[in-house]
């Protein structure tokens, strides 16, 4: 098959990437004449571990390119993808969708033959007939159908989420369209994972939905860890207990600062605009934005008391600032609340992140950046756990203590124990939802 992929983004990226290693003809399209000229160099604009290799596989085989000529790319195509942006629209919590409608509007005007226009981007329910109805407009004698596919990649995962999906969701209008989405997919269904042909908004509202209830899940869980704190609980208890139930599951269930991304804010402001819009207001998505936002303003008072009661002063290292381990996203990360209390409280802060500097370093001013925690915490007040990627899971917590001024943890993964950061010689060891002693 001949894909013309539209945004050579996260998403767009990835799928194109991985569409050409099922053996499809792939061309990548974007407007950043800088960002083409990095791909075709063969450099990866993003972190997702595995990418690099892949990208380099397939464009030396033939079937991946790059380019800013959109009317070429699509001339031909058999399916063009629409991997645009979505982002929260300021004032109302609405997705955005002024760049796919942009794109929809060019896409119609190269049009030469038959296509299906596939929206992947994460869009609200209509938008695909909003497609259809722009592509129409403009150009009615254009012969083309629109398809929703909607994409469920984990960031630091992608690659093996794309090609073992959980599910593939595929909404069409008709049988000619959803014979081309089979044979795009087909080395998938002949490996029978699970895929959904439905309608065009039952798939549009399975991605808000699946997001917004994973979103639910960790709120839950970081609400049930407040409440073991109060009353002598160890959340990672609760959690396995609960977990083993079949119905409810272990995933999603670890205590921690709270959700960021791009997709769980995101995903879940939009759903709940969709709501209110539809006279239908979501009460439990609305209740999970405000608890998580409250979860991580929770978090900066946990470590204000472990600097006793003030930030004025201190020398704090923290551990980790991207949103999760292996990426280098920063969007509505944790940290993003976090560092900035504790800067303006008037504490020096030191930073270290495998991948997080390329975009921390402009969205956390006033720190100063390491690549080592142990010098990081040279002299330190405090040391903070704040996003469990690997080389911070295996820390020399002896040497950790020794380097400090004062001896402290605030492990807001849950990480270690408290038996373990006082065997090592912290004098407190703070975390989420466990009631720890001081």
């Amino acid at each position: 098959m001949r894909i013309a992929m539209i945004g050579t983004g996260y998403v767009g990226l990835v799928s194109g990437v991985c569409f050409s290693d099922f053996g499809h003809d792939v061309v990548c399209v974007d407007k950043d004449a800088g960002k083409i000229e990095r791909l075709n160099s063969g450099e990866v604009p993003i972190y997702e571990p595995g990418l690099d290799q892949l990208m380099e596989k397939n464009v030396a085989a033939g079937r991946l390119s790059f380019t800013s000529d959109l009317a070429a790319a699509v001339s031909g195509a058999e399916a063009v993808f629409i991997a645009v942006g979505t982002p929260t629209r300021r004032g109302d919590g609405h997705a955005d969708l002024t760049y796919v409608m942009a794109a929809a509007e060019e896409i119609a005007g190269a049009l030469t033959d038959y296509a299906v226009v596939v929206t992947k981007s994460t869009v609200p329910v209509g938008t695909n007939r909003q497609v259809k109805q722009v592509i129409a407009k403009a150009n009615p004698q254009a012969d083309f159908d629109v398809a929703s596919n909607p994409e469920f990649l984990r960031e630091g995962a992608a690659i093996e989420d794309f090609m073992k999906p959980d599910r593939v969701v595929v909404g069409v209008q008709n049988d000619r369209a959803a014979e081309v989405m089979a044979e795009i997919y087909r080395p998938l269904y002949l490996r029978d994972f699970p895929i959904l042909t439905t309608d065009l908004e039952s798939a549009e509202l399975i991605k808000y939905a699946a997001n917004a209830f994973l979103a639910a899940k960790i709120t839950f869980i970081n609400e049930i860890a407040g409440l073991c704190e109060r009353v002598g609980a160890d959340v990672k208890e609760v959690s396995r207990g609960i977990g083993f139930d079949g119905r409810i599951g272990n995933k999603f269930l670890h205590a921690g600062p709270g959700y960021g991304g791009s997709c769980f804010p995101k995903d879940t402001a939009a759903l709940a605009r969709i709501g209110q819009d539809h006279a239908f207001p979501l009460r439990i998505t609305e209740t999970v934005m405000r608890v998580n936002d409250e979860v991580k303003l929770r978090m900066v008072e946990k470590l204000r008391d472990a600097c006793d009661g003030s930030f004025n002063g201190k020398t704090v290292a923290v551990l980790g600032v991207t949103f999760k381990p292996n990426t280098d996203d920063m969007r509505e990360a944790p940290s993003l609340t976090i560092v900035p209390a504790l800067v303006g409280g008037g504490a020096r802060v030191r930073v270290v992140d495998p991948q997080g500097r390329a975009e921390g370093e402009a969205l956390l001013p006033g720190v100063k950046w390491m690549d080592d925690p142990y010098q990081a915490a040279q002299n330190a007040d405090l040391v903070v756990l704040l996003t469990e990627w690997n080389e911070f899971r295996a820390l020399d917590l002896k040497k950790l203590a020794r380097r400090m001024e004062v001896p402290r943890m605030a492990d807001l993964r849950n990480i270690y124990s408290p038996k373990a950061a006082k065997r090592a010689g912290f004098e407190t060891y703070t975390s989420v939802g466990r009631g720890d002693p001081r």
